[in-house]
């Protein structure tokens, strides 16, 4: 719940501590908005709360109404006409901005179909109620004022933006730093990093983000020195949002803008952060000064954020750079998806290793919390590859550590971190926010993992906070090779290469989504959710009457099926209706024998767009 006036969002201590001890005895707020206790001790106007010269130092966030209260009602000032909420901001659904444990949104008009709906103003309630929230989550008394960190990456809506979430931010009286282009993985460091000439460590911090969606697209990632928030959190931020956004004014709307411009700072901490990533190459190598020196290391930023790791990374550790490509930040993206899955992308980093002759590449997302590699020879490291590497990288450091991965991982991958690392595989569910809290979580329970990776690039490691960082994991690549190099056991990426010599890796292996009409009459008025449960189901049950496949003895997601040499997984997205489909194989005929197996019963359903799948089985 919040207080406006003149745009001002009031978070009183006071109202604050009251709310939730009259919660917890339970006591109901009055039609009238404000309890009689309350009525003595905060200053009204017409029977609703008034501005008054409290300080921001002494605010602090009012909860949201639970729902043990009978009136769910915002409380707003209304000391002058001119705080009467706009009638002409535009309606939204901020519930429909999240994305799992983000928020994205369609920031730039002129793409078809795609209406703006992230907004400056959209921007600055959701940057006000990640204050709000974080005041609570912080327990902040007023006696010192809460600080957050504010970065983005190369997208021509980031600016803009950034000036919103400054404004939301500052407007609920806490201090900015913004940090101007910046990568994810930097913005969570600096909640842990101690320094007070950069004024860190934040107490949260916000990535103005989309990571590799189109041009017109931006978002937001929110982190504290816990790690990046989850998808309850998420819905929490964005619910207290709406609220604060319905109860905007045209006069607080303009002084937002005048406080953010007098109180915001700024600072380079990207400096601090591409340092400690140099140190670490450094102290792995036995401290040597220049331990990449005769390396010749191109890199590929996609026009996004990354494009600092070749300066201010690898020259300094003595690698040549030449070749490097797409390091000019470009919102627009003009070369490439700046994206590790993608198979464009992939050839282009994999021409200018081959054409610089380079010992190495490395491709970064636009934001910088993916990466994958190519050796000298064109071959690839991402996805499984990227994963089995990993493995082997960490499993050198803590041998029989767990390595927890997605579901769509290969059998293969698992035989070669159980058998050949004497590891151990925790196949988990899609989601990089999932995989991370699962090896937290095992680490609780007493079974060790050092390693939470997916398929798509995100890898966290337990030595840096869980974080998933895109520049770290090559980091960690870095420092295999000069360390191999400074005890004479080997040169060049050959060394990278050896360690995933044996993993099986499939003939076949494609990706196809089946889409659900999610106003089709089959649903019958039910969620995509539940209608691709049911597809599920059936083809469970299928299985089980068909002695040629075998369901996973352990399994998170969906229906994952061994079969013909190979394997399917079924699952339902994380967010949208689709039910994507993963089959792995042998031979192109072994994959299709499991693809009409799937098909048999996904005709079952009548809005299960089958359409990619029929063209998949059919003869070629």
């Amino acid at each position: 719940m919040f207080i406006a006036m003149s745009g001002k969002i009031v978070q009183n201590v006071f109202v604050s501590q009251w709310y939730q001890q009259n919660r917890q005895s339970g006591t109901q707020l009055r039609g009238d908005y404000v309890s009689p206790c309350m009525r003595n001790s905060l200053p009204l106007q017409g029977g609703k709360l008034a501005w008054t010269s409290i300080s921001s130092m002494q605010l602090c966030a009012l909860s949201k109404y639970q729902s043990g209260f009978a009136n769910r009602r915002t409380i707003h000032c209304n000391a002058a006409p001119s705080t009467t909420a706009l009638p002409s901001l535009d309606k939204v659904d901020f519930l429909k901005l999240q994305n799992g444990s983000d928020i994205r949104g369609v920031a730039i008009a002129g793409v078809e179909g795609e209406p703006v709906n992230l907004t400056e103003p959209v921007a600055e309630a959701i940057a006000a109620a990640f204050a709000a929230w974080l005041v609570e989550k912080k327990k902040a008394d007023g006696s010192r004022r809460l600080r957050v960190s504010v970065g983005h990456d190369s997208r021509i809506s980031a600016q803009s933006l950034q000036d919103a979430i400054s404004r939301g931010v500052s407007g609920a009286g806490l201090d900015v730093v913004q940090y101007g282009l910046a990568s994810t993985p930097a913005m969570f460091n600096s909640t842990l990093t101690e320094d007070d000439a950069l004024l860190c460590p934040a107490d949260g911090s916000i990535m103005i983000t989309a990571s590799h969606l189109p041009y017109n697209r931006n978002g937001f990632k929110f982190f504290t020195n816990s790690g990046g928030l989850g998808k309850p959190d998420i819905k929490d931020i964005l619910e207290r949002a709406a609220d604060i956004y319905r109860n905007f004014t045209a006069d607080g709307l303009t002084s937002s803008k005048e406080k953010a411009s007098a109180s915001v700072k700024r600072v380079d901490y990207m400096t601090l952060y591409t340092a400690d990533l140099v140190k670490a190459v450094r102290k792995a190598a036995g401290n040597i000064e220049k331990p990449l020196e005769g390396f010749h290391i191109v890199v590929d930023a996609g026009n996004g954020a990354g494009g600092f790791f070749a300066a201010k990374v690898l020259e300094p550790l003595g690698a040549v750079t030449s070749g490097s490509q797409f390091l000019e930040p470009d919102g627009m993206f003009p070369n490439h998806i700046p994206n590790p899955e993608d198979k464009t992308a992939m050839k282009a980093i994999t021409k200018a290793v081959l054409n610089n002759k380079a010992d190495l590449g490395i491709i970064f997302d636009t934001d910088v919390d993916r990466s994958a590699a190519v050796d000298s020879t064109g071959r690839e490291f991402n996805r499984n590859r990227l994963i089995a590497l990993m493995s082997a990288v960490v499993l050198e450091e803590h041998p029989g550590t767990t390595v927890v991965t997605d579901s769509v991982t290969s059998d293969g991958l698992t035989t070669f971190i159980e058998k050949k690392l004497g590891g151990k595989h925790h196949r988990f569910k899609r989601g990089y926010k999932n995989v991370i809290d699962e090896a937290i979580r095992l680490n609780s329970i007493g079974e060790e993992s050092h390693l939470a990776i997916e398929t798509s690039g995100h890898g966290a490691l337990k030595e840096n906070h869980w974080l998933d960082d895109g520049a770290y994991l090559m980091v960690k690549i870095l420092n295999k090779l000069a360390s191999t190099r400074a005890s004479g056991q080997g040169h060049g990426s050959k060394v990278l290469t050896d360690l995933v010599d044996g993993l099986e890796e499939p003939a076949v292996a494609v990706e196809l989504r089946l889409k659900i009409d999610q106003n089709h009459p089959d649903l019958k008025g039910g969620s995509f959710r539940e209608y691709g449960e049911a597809v599920l189901k059936l083809l469970e049950n299928s299985v089980d009457s068909d002695a040629k496949l075998q369901k996973a003895p352990v399994n998170y997601e969906g229906v994952r099926v061994s079969g013909f040499g190979g394997w399917f997984l079924l699952r339902l997205s994380l967010h949208d209706p689709v039910l994507p489909l993963n089959i792995e194989a042998p031979s192109h005929e072994d994959a299709v024998k499991l693809g009409i197996f799937v098909l048999a019963a996904a005709k079952e359903f009548a809005a299960l767009d089958t359409s990619a799948l029929d063209k998949f089985v059919q003869p070629s």
